[in-house]
């Protein structure tokens, strides 16, 4: 690991202000996945800044029609929050289903939309429930959010301090993991609004990342069930192909994923 200098921060602009004094400057949070390409020489952070403790970064709260987490906030206390339970299930749900009990005590879910990795699971959320994005500069949809593998809108510096979910009628994620590592080998995350309305993201199918689907969409607004789905054709293209599974493999577990998703709404 290459020589770095840590700082903790106090405050978001604290942070903010400590980046931009930085030469390579990296945001640290739950850590799992800077530390290790840290450890491997992949990455070599002039300065990390610690926003894990910043008391304006963690919290839960549902007003009205939205569920607000903030950026720190780790997985085991979305997971186990009875706001979010009551607010948004199938989130807490997805969020149970991250990593591993070590992961879910440390990671964040800021954390996890900055790094924009192709199998995570919160992104599916985010982009099937319509998400907002709030940074200490602006705030940002989550369908102009995500740019494809390991990219986001955000710019250099820029701090996530905030996701906020509209609460919707019915939603629920149906997951096919890896059974390694527990990555999404593919997810589906289907959401329908109170207006009647449907969103469906995938993640871990697609080369360019998290997805909406609209022919499923279109099936379930027309008919929400499973056997809506029946009559959908998946395209293999543009989909993952690899050892784990072909891409016409993940083209079927997207239909089967979604169905499920669906059943489990109600």
């Amino acid at each position: 690991m290459h020589e770095t200098t840590y700082h903790r921060a106090s405050s978001v602009d604290e942070a903010a202000t400590l980046y931009a004094k930085g030469s390579e400057a990296r945001y640290l949070a739950g850590g799992h996945t800077l530390l290790p390409v840290m450890k491997q020489r992949l990455a070599s952070p002039s300065d990390l800044i610690d926003i894990a403790k910043i008391k304006d970064l963690v919290g839960i709260e549902a007003t009205g029609d939205t569920l607000t987490i903030k950026a720190a906030t780790p997985y085991f206390d979305i997971a186990t929050s009875a706001t979010v339970k009551s607010a948004i299930p199938a989130l807490a749900y997805l969020i149970s289903l991250v990593g591993d009990p070590a992961v879910r005590h440390r990671g964040t879910i800021g954390g996890s939309i900055a790094n924009n990795d192709p199998a995570a699971d919160s992104p599916a959320a985010l982009l099937a429930l319509d998400a907002t994005v709030k940074t200490n500069k602006r705030s940002i949809k989550a369908g102009d959010f995500f740019k494809g593998l390991f990219t986001t809108a955000l710019d250099d510096g820029e701090l996530i301090t905030a996701v906020s979910f509209p609460i919707p009628a019915k939603a629920a994620y149906a997951k096919f993991p890896h059974p390694a590592s527990r990555f999404a080998l593919t997810g589906v995350f289907v959401a329908k609004t109170k207006t009647g309305d449907v969103r469906v993201a995938v993640t871990g199918a697609s080369q360019g990342g998290v997805m909406r689907m609209p022919a499923i969409e279109a099936a379930l607004k027309a008919n929400w069930s499973a056997s809506a789905i029946d009559g959908v054709t998946v395209s293999d293209q543009g989909l993952m192909d690899d050892l784990h599974g072909t891409s016409a493999y993940r083209a079927n577990l997207i239909k089967v994923m979604a169905q499920r998703a669906v059943t489990a709404a109600g």
